[in-house]
This record gives C-alpha cells, structure tokens and sequence, in this order.
C-alpha cells in the first residue's frame, strides 16, 4: 500500500486554513496536526481562535492543548511531536494534515531542522554588546524568526540564543509532501479579522483571560501575548474595550504580515485561493 502523503496547509492568521482543512480531511480521510504556536496552550480557547469540538466536525484534531500556559514550548518540541503523529496517523492509513501559520513549526517538520544547543556564556555576553539595530539585522541574515516586538533589544537576544536557532536543514522537505499555501487579499484578510476579534468577545475572551490570570498569572509563558496582554490593559484600566480590540486586531494584522513573509521565502508552497484551495489539493492528491 502506497504511503500516504504529508499535507501542509499554510497562510496568515485568520485566512480560513481550519474550515478548509477540516473539509479536507472529511473527504480523503485526514486527521489535523495544528501547527500553531498559540493553540498548543490548554485553557486558550477563545483568544486563540482554537476549533471547537463542534468545529472539528468529528476529524481528529492533533498539537491543541499540549502545554500550560507558564510552560515554554519550542518548535523542537513541535517536531518530535509532530514526527511522531505523522507515523501514527499513517498507520491508520489515513492523510496527516499539518495545518498553522508557525512557520517555525512548519518548516521544523518539512524539512528536518536539526535544533542545536542552547548558545554558551561567552556568545551570549558578546551579542548583549550589538545594537538593537545589530541584533534586528543578524536574526534576517541568519534566517531568525523576529520576536512581536522587534524593537525590543532583550526580545532579539531571546530569539537568537534560542536553542530552537536552526543550523542544520534539509535542502528539500524530506518526505512525500503536498504543501498549499492561503493567499489572501489584504483588505479581504483584514475584515476576517475584524469579523473574528470582534466574535472573540462576543464569545466571552475577556472571561477567559481573567480566569487564566487567576491561574496562571499574567506573567506566565502564553499570557505575556495574543489578546490576553490587551486584555490586562482593560482589566487594570488602561484601555477601553474599543481600544483592546483595535490593539488586538493591529497586533494580528502585523502577525499576519510577518508570516506572510516566512512563506514566501518557501519555494515549495503553492499558493491558491481559499476559494480554490480545496480544488486544488483534491487534484493533488488525484495523482498521489
């Protein structure tokens, strides 16, 4: 029996991967592997726009709730778990679907990255000396994700001596694979997300936060970004609800942008449509 193959579904926040890959799924017998670095999280349900069980419409949903919200969980820690559903799903004979827009994630699984160690003491006291500007400029040289806030000097530093800094990786994805990718008119993928801040309220996101905070604290790993540190500026006083969601839907249109981004520099992605990427994948997988 011939392997299943490996399909990768990809884009911008809020640019419809979870509807499509769900139908997808539904039709050639898929089961969902999220790659997103926020809906890993337990009790991030809303603030994440994670799928309900109502959404998931009964298909196996992987990578969702695997960590606490005062836990680091790295894109090394995605492969492995990733890697190993993969050899899961296919022997059940089904399609693994890995669906997110962490391109971290993503290309961590594609194409094999091999994460080294944490940097030294000395290396670290040396890249403290560079300038934020310094810093900016060696994380595009050297292929880094940039943190949220890429003016913030202590932010570059985490990033470059995260031990998820890949040095070593496949030329080419290292599987058989399928990778589409979303593309999504700006003014179209704005009004999405408008469409879904405004529903993340509706929904009761700020209940979520305050019950999370409770818990968690508002320093923990994952309430330190998304909604939920906008969030905290209402809750204390600082903002208005109006104002958290033009922050939150700001923060997700510059997210959206620096994904867009990490895509685009992969040239094994084959951009469509939302409107004509079920189409396109059924072709695919046509001739598989």
């Amino acid at each position: 029996m011939a392997t299943k193959p490996i399909i990768f579904i990809v884009g911008p926040t809020a640019s419809g991967k979870t509807g499509a890959s769900i139908r997808l799924a539904k039709q050639f017998g898929g089961e969902i592997i999220c790659a997103d670095s926020r809906t890993v999280y337990k009790g991030m349900d809303i603030g994440t726009a994670k799928p309900t069980a109502e959404e998931q419409d009964g298909i196996a949903h992987w990578g969702l709730d695997i960590a606490g919200p005062d836990e680091r969980y790295t894109a090394a820690q995605f492969k492995e778990y990733a890697t190993k559903k993969i050899d899961e799903i296919r022997s059940r004979n089904k399609v693994p679907f890995i669906v997110g827009g962490t391109g971290l994630y993503v290309d961590a699984v594609l194409f094999d990255y091999q994460f080294p160690k944490p940097m030294d003491t000395k290396t670290r006291q040396q890249m403290e000396t560079m300038s934020t500007e310094e810093l900016f400029k060696y994380c595009v040289d050297n292929n880094i994700e940039l943190p949220v806030d890429d003016k913030n000097k202590r932010r570059l530093l985490r990033a470059i001596s995260d031990p998820e800094r890949t040095q070593q990786r496949s030329i080419a994805p290292s599987r058989d694979f399928i990778v589409v990718g979303i593309a999504t008119e700006s003014r179209i993928l704005r009004e999405r997300i408008t469409l879904r801040t405004d529903a993340m309220f509706e929904d009761g996101v700020i209940d979520e936060a305050t019950t999370l905070a409770k818990q968690y604290g508002w320093d923990a790993e994952a309430m330190t970004s998304n909604v939920y540190r906008e969030i905290r500026r209402y809750l204390d006083g600082s903002a208005s609800v109006d104002e958290v969601k033009e922050l939150f839907r700001t923060r997700d249109w510059q997210l959206a942008k620096r994904q867009m981004t990490w895509f685009r520099r992969n040239a094994y992605i084959e951009w469509c449509t939302l409107q004509t990427l079920e189409s396109h994948v059924a072709r695919l997988l046509a001739h598989e």
